[in-house]
């Protein structure tokens, strides 16, 4: 489980974990709500382009921004999250979690976090549970914001989290 990680991993630091988050799709309460706003945008500026287009011209080409800028906004959450998830990965070491991203336009990009008895840790427990260990800028859809980090949505949620909290027993104060 170490290749690729020469130069990554600190002299004697072991992976214990690796894995990925389900990439499903995911309908939550803060998705109906922008969906449907992102619906009635783009359904307005549809209704605009309908109209505009009776005049002739092109004019009512300009309403294709808005239409695509509101379909964003309603599918935008519910795929990019899901797209997202399908680029991620985790790995676990005996020292710090890892959260690798391959998006197509940024890049690669490996985040590491470490666990000490300092780790504030929330675990979510579900059919696909939820590992939170960090605070700071990661992905929500196609946007970087201020949240929780962690392992998302992963099947073996209990069996990490006690991996998690045995590394924290035995790192340090750092």
């Amino acid at each position: 489980m170490t290749d690729g990680w020469d130069g990554i991993l600190d002299a004697g630091e072991v992976i214990l974990w690796q894995g990925r988050p389900d990439a499903g799709l995911v309908l939550g309460a803060a998705n109906i709500v922008s969906g449907a706003f992102g619906l009635f945008f783009a359904g307005f500026a549809l209704f605009w382009m309908v109209m505009a287009a009776q005049g002739g011209g092109f004019f009512w080409m300009f309403g294709l921004l808005h239409f695509g800028v509101g379909l964003s906004i309603a599918l935008g959450p519910i795929f990019g999250g899901a797209f997202i998830r399908r680029r991620t990965w985790y790995t676990l070491t005996d020292k710090r979690a890892f959260v690798a991203i391959d998006l197509p336009v940024k890049g690669k990009s490996l985040d590491s976090y470490p666990i000490n008895d300092n780790t504030t840790i929330t675990f979510e427990e579900a059919g696909l549970s939820t590992i939170h260990f960090a605070k700071g800028r990661r992905y929500r859809g196609f946007k970087k914001r201020i949240g929780p980090i962690g392992f998302e949505r992963i099947p073996d949620g209990r069996a990490v989290y006690r991996m998690i909290r045995d590394v924290q027993k035995e790192q340090p104060d750092a």
